[in-house]
């Protein structure tokens, strides 16, 4: 095959723990853009907690022989529109397409579409040197955000910021953050700037050091309670315990939102102390294409610059095990 048809790709045949080294590094033929989609040549590639999900098994295998990775910088290079021109950088997330006719796209729910594609789990992603997307889900990515830095916005910041919107979050609110991995270090970022009193509770001493950098108000253990009632809560941690222990941190009426698409578990807790008086427990599903663009806006007008650990392309399964072991402070990017 020529080399031009060509490319290197992380390529996930089946998925397996990431101490055996899931992702194959080799050549695969370059994808051909279909109608009304965009080639991008891929400059950076966030590496997602949910890449981890799909990558053990946590979540189930539905593509074989996949190219994972949903956090896509890239220039268009085939495929360009008058609004898309070639050269053009942009931004591809975790929803790469929704069906437009289902119930929930008609009533403005585009996040939780009845057949929806998703970028490097439905389809291939950007763990690749090029990546095919739909050119309505492709975002222009304002020149104050570089590709390195950028790469972490188009997942775990959009999540993150959909996240706050799901709990509701106010300005001037206080807000507990439970876990502080890629999503949350970008949220604390927006809500300093809402003048929201940030509570963070987390494992790992080099996390709660970021948070504290990062203006924390407090900063504690997982085993720690912060120590005023909360407005709003936001859990990063696929645990059902973490969820319970930002439930028993809120005042009455508060709300929790559950930024995971994987949980372990939910495990019984005591209603009349943790739920009753109108507090809430919401989950996050997916991302729109309003939370996307609003989000990036707002990241490229508060100038935010995510903690972020490059690996070159032959180096994915590195980045996912840094991900899995909580190694690296911020977001780990794949850079072709």
């Amino acid at each position: 095959m020529p080399a031009s048809q060509t490319m290197k790709a992380a390529i996930l045949s089946a998925p397996r723990p990431v101490v055996g080294r899931p992702l194959r590094i080799g050549e695969v033929s370059k994808p051909t853009p279909g109608r009304d989609e965009v080639l991008l040549k891929v400059s950076a590639c966030g590496v997602c907690r949910t890449d981890l999900h799909i990558v053990e098994g946590e979540l189930p295998q539905r593509v074989p022989n996949l190219v994972p990775g949903h956090q896509i910088v890239g220039e268009i290079a085939e495929g360009a529109t008058a609004e898309l021109p070639v050269g053009a950088r942009v931004g591809v997330c975790w929803i790469g397409g929704v069906d437009g006719v289902c119930p929930y796209c008609r009533r403005g729910l585009e996040n939780l579409c009845d057949a929806p594609v998703f970028t490097g789990y439905t389809v291939d992603g950007g763990y690749a040197e090029f990546a095919v997307a739909r050119a309505d889900f492709v975002f222009p990515l304002p020149a104050a955000l570089d590709d390195l830095h950028a790469a972490p916005l188009l997942c775990a910041g959009i999540i993150g910021f959909r996240s706050l919107r799901v709990a509701g979050v106010e300005p001037g609110d206080r807000v507990g953050l439970f876990g502080f991995g890629a999503s949350a270090h970008l949220a604390i970022s927006v809500l300093r700037s809402w003048n929201c009193e940030v509570y963070v509770s987390t494992r790992g001493a080099s996390h709660r050091k970021l948070a504290e950098d990062l203006g924390a108000a407090w900063v504690g253990s997982e085993e720690e309670k912060p120590p005023v009632e909360l407005d709003r809560a936001v859990t990063f941690a696929p645990s059902g315990d973490v969820v319970i222990a930002a439930l028993g941190s809120l005042r009455k009426g508060g709300i929790v939102a559950i930024n995971a698409i994987h949980l372990d578990r939910m495990p019984e807790f005591n209603y009349d102390r943790l739920l009753w008086g109108e507090r809430q427990i919401r989950s996050v599903t997916n991302m729109t294409r309003s939370d996307a663009r609003d989000f990036l806006q707002i990241a490229s007008e508060i100038g935010l610059k995510p903690n972020t650990t490059s690996f070159p392309l032959d180096e994915a399964n590195e980045a996912l095990r840094a991900i899995k072991n909580d190694s690296i402070d911020g977001a780990a990017v794949i850079v072709p």
